[in-house]
Parts: structure tokens; sequence; C-alpha cells
């Protein structure tokens, strides 16, 4: 593989992470030499440009892998299911966007702060996690170094653009024309809070499994507390989420706040007396993990909260399988 001139695939390239997978490329000079966009039949024609030049998109079929590199999925579970080990047996470093790989104990799970150096020399399907996972983890990660995670309990704010360009179009039809036209079997998202699709007995949400799981094997951390609540909110731009942990050691607000400082993936900002805090509209369109509200929490013998807000697309899906690439050509 010359890692200075790499062949790419895109596959799910006009979907709402596709096309910020092609984005995020061009503006972190990923060095492609040779690109593929894959979609479905229906996309064929499609064009995109990238770097200065126009590109069609393909037809997704089982011999699009010959002589790629590097395949980033983001096509949905179904399509990745099928083609990444296709994409794999083809000799392609797949990173899918996807859940259909991320509980599968033979792949490894990616943040590339918290654990990229686990896929040194390493070739095959990579899965990308669930954004919410992944925002938490770059905070938490440092804090677990430092001071040893006891318990996290979470509640997520999620933009609707966690739905894809499905639920970004249903929240505007719903703007524009109202929510009374709404189905009777189809809750509304504008106006709205609506959870994620809950099929667990026990009444979790298929969120809130994924962010439990994801953090455990990420960290590498198997019994560790994870308390979630998802809620999906009528906003795009970004997901939010409250924090609540206990850890081993002694923790203090300004412990945290020195050691998130002089980082370029996380902004702290933290001056809520002076309605300074992170934001789902402040993080939109952004990389970095933004944090604030770090407060004590006297409830717990090492307690604290915390804010966290990110760009649900970039960091929480497209920029998190870009640097997992990354981690290729270094």
């Amino acid at each position: 593989m010359n890692k200075m001139n790499l062949s790419i695939a895109i596959v799910g390239a006009t979907g709402l992470v596709g096309r910020t997978m092609l984005t995020v490329l061009e503006e972190r000079n990923f060095p492609v030499g040779r690109l593929k966009l894959l979609a479905s039949a229906t996309s064929v024609g499609i064009k995109a440009e990238f770097c200065g030049k126009e590109y069609m998109v393909e037809e997704l079929r089982e011999d699009s892998f010959a002589d790629v590199d590097i395949a980033l999925f983001s096509a949905g579970k179904t399509v990745s299911l099928k083609y990444a080990p296709i994409a794999e047996k083809a000799g392609c470093i797949v990173i899918d966007n996807s859940s259909a790989w991320r509980t599968d104990p033979t792949k490894p799970l990616i943040v590339p702060e918290v654990n990229g150096e686990t896929i040194k020399d390493y070739k095959g399907i990579i899965a990308n996690p669930n954004c919410s996972t992944i925002q938490m983890l770059v905070a938490l990660k440092p804090i677990h170094d430092a001071f040893g995670l006891k318990r996290v309990i979470v509640s997520t704010y999620q933009s609707i653009t966690g739905a894809g360009q499905k639920g970004i179009d249903k929240l505007n039809r719903e703007l524009e024309q109202g929510i009374g036209g709404v189905a009777a079997e189809e809750l509304p998202i504008a106006f709205n809070t609506l959870f994620h699709d809950i099929s667990d007995p026990a009444g979790f949400s298929e969120e809130e499994i994924k962010m439990q799981n994801e953090t455990r094997k990420i960290l590498n951390l198997p019994n560790l507390p994870v308390a979630v609540t998802c809620v999906r909110l009528p906003i795009v731009g970004g997901h939010g989420e409250s924090l609540n942990i206990e850890t081993e050691k002694p923790i203090t607000p300004q412990a945290v706040r020195e050691l998130f400082s002089g980082r370029d993936d996380i902004i702290v900002i933290d001056d809520p007396m002076n309605q300074k805090y992170p934001t789902v509209a402040a993080c939109a369109g952004q990389d970095p993990v933004y944090i604030g509200r770090i407060r004590q929490d006297d409830t717990a013998e090492n307690g604290l909260y915390l804010w966290i807000c990110a760009d649900n697309v970039r960091k929480g899906a497209a920029t998190n399988a870009v640097q997992i690439a990354e981690l290729f050509v270094d």
C-alpha cells in the first residue's frame, strides 16, 4: 500500500455522512490518489466534487473493491454485513460506520484519541463507534487515565441528524407543513422529544445499549457501570450530553480543566456565570469535543458533572472514520 497515494472508496457516498466523509478527506489533506464513490443503483450518475475534480457515483457491486486500499462505509448495517467482508477479502482496510461490527469481539472498535494504538499493523474491518459514544469517550479517557472511572451516568440530547438525511427531511417537512398530517402511528420530531427504537424487554433503547456496550469495549472495562438515557431533539448541528461520573481517586473541577488544557481535540468553555458554555450550535461544523459546566458532585465521594457537545456527523461519524484511516498513513 502506497501510503502517499492511496486508493479510497466511500460506500454510501450520497448519504449525509458519506458526503461529509468526502469533505473531511479534502479538509484534512488526506493522500487520496484514486477515489471511488459508491452507492445504490438509484444514485448512479450523481456527481460530487473533490479537490477541484468532479467524480461520478458508481453502483456498489461485489467487484467494486479491486485495488482499493481503504473503504469508508456509511450505508447502513445491511449493506455493511454483505459488502464489508467482500472488501476485506479483496485486501481493503474497511472502516465501517454502521452498527454491524461494533460488538464483534474480533473487530476493533476505535476512537483514535482513546485506543488508536490497538490497531497497529491491523488489516481488516474496523468499526466506527456510535456518535454519542465517541464524543463521551474523548472526554472520559483522560479522566480515566488520571483518576480511574468507577461509574458513568449519561443522558443525551441528540440532534435529528443522527437519523441521517431522512431525519432532517422529516423535521423540515413537519416544520413547513405542520405536524397535523403526521400519521397516527408515527411520532413527530418537530416541537417534540423522541426516544430511539425500543425493542429490549427491559425497556432500553438500541442507542442506550450501544453506548453501554461500546464504552466498556473501547475502554477495556467490561464491568464498568454505565447508566444511559438517550433522547432525540428537534435540533441540528450536534449532540449534547449530560454526564455524572464517579472516580476511584479524588477529583476536582480545576484538576479536570487542567487535564483538558492544551489539547486540540477538546475545547473547554466553562464560564456559566457569564453565559459561556458549550452548545450544539457552537460545535456545528467543528471536529473538537466541547466541554463545560464542570462541577463537583457532593452526593458522591469522588463525583463530577460534565456537559459535552460535539458535531455528531463530523466527530461522531465522518471525521472519526477519517482519523482512523490516518492511522495507516502516519
